[in-house]
């Protein structure tokens, strides 16, 4: 086995700029942990361009390897739990944050970070559903803990065009949900209702110039994956006992709201933590995903892009220009 591996590194010039792009490594430079895994298979996430961009909040410290999802294959492994020729994927956690991530070669973890591949699902398709599949589910089973059901009244799903927001569509359309889709992309309209939304609507649905503390109530419960304005509003929109999930910060994280969705209408709001899911919860929703709640038709969401070809990719995911997923493909 060679003593180098190829990555994505994001690192500073002599100048102090940011630069990235494939280098070579010696494979000393991983960081410590129980399991080594071949990757063959990351994805692009929000948070994975800022971090390919140098954003301090995102990659700790520099030189740094985005990317928060991997699939592979185990190469060593300490841990009993985890053979040579495992397939596994690592989601979450500290990857492509504190601890060099999935758009590499090669990656060292704790092996309590690693969830088997569950019969059902491939590497790749593991990696269209990702930690966006991931945190949709979380958003589905949120509503769902609050009651809000199929039966409830329509569900609204905003930047539903995203990564999280296909996927939450195509999750809720699944289970018998009306799903309004929310996108600034308007000419996306017929792809979205190809995953299972019944309405499309603009962000202009979200507009209160007078700011009032609540509005007409039009959904009984919503995925949020944008936050700002767009969650106030939402939150105000919310029938009896509704609930939203919400995800995102792209729009904002201001949160300009009274009591009054609380106290007048037992409006729940479901803070999504994906990174740090306990780990028993992780594997049963993986395993959720590979079988009953598996999306159909993951493959009309994903673009596979070779990792050589991310620094177009994360311009357009950083500029608002990205749709469905983006499938990395490290080999």
């Amino acid at each position: 086995m060679s003593p180098e591996f190829s990555c994505y590194l994001v690192q500073t010039d002599s100048q102090g700029s940011v630069v990235a792009g494939i280098e070579r490594r010696p494979r000393t430079e991983l960081p410590p942990g129980d399991v080594l895994v071949r990757v063959r298979y990351s994805s692009l996430n929000y948070k994975d361009a800022m971090a390919a961009t140098g954003n301090r909040a995102i990659a700790k410290s520099f030189p740094h390897v985005p990317g928060i999802d991997a699939a592979g294959i185990v190469q060593e492994s300490t841990d009993p739990r985890f053979s040579p020729g495992m397939p596994v994927i690592v989601t979450g956690h500290e990857l492509g944050v504190e601890r060099w991530g999935g758009w590499s070669d090669f990656i060292r973890v704790p092996a309590d970070w690693i969830v088997p591949l569950p019969q059902g699902l491939t590497l790749e398709e593991s990696m269209i559903i990702g930690t966006a599949g991931f945190t949709a589910a979380q958003c589905v089973m949120a509503l769902q803990h609050q009651n809000v059901t199929s039966d409830s009244g329509p569900v609204v799903v905003t930047g539903a065009t995203g990564g999280v927001g296909s996927l939450a569509v195509m999750l809720l359309a699944q289970l018998g949900y009306h799903v309004v889709a929310v996108t600034g992309k308007s000419e996306q309209s017929s792809w979205l209702k190809t995953l299972g939304a019944k309405e499309i609507a603009g962000r202009d649905l979200f507009d209160d110039p007078k700011n009032r503390p609540l509005l007409s109530t039009k959904f009984a419960g919503g995925i949020d994956t944008v936050g700002g304005s767009i969650l106030t509003n939402l939150c105000k929109m919310i029938s009896h006992r509704g609930c939203v999930a919400c995800c995102g910060v792209t729009a904002g994280a201001e949160l300009g709201l009274t009591v009054y969705p609380f106290i007048l209408r037992g409006l729940t709001l479901a803070g999504i933590d994906s990174a740090w899911c306990p780990d028993d919860l992780r594997a049963d929703i993986w395993n959720k995903l590979a079988g009953p709640w598996k999306p159909q038709g993951l493959h009309t969401i994903k673009r596979v892009v070779p990792l050589a070809q991310m620094n177009n990719e994360v311009q357009k995911i950083l500029n608002g220009n990205n749709v469905g997923r983006v499938v990395v493909q490290v080999e």
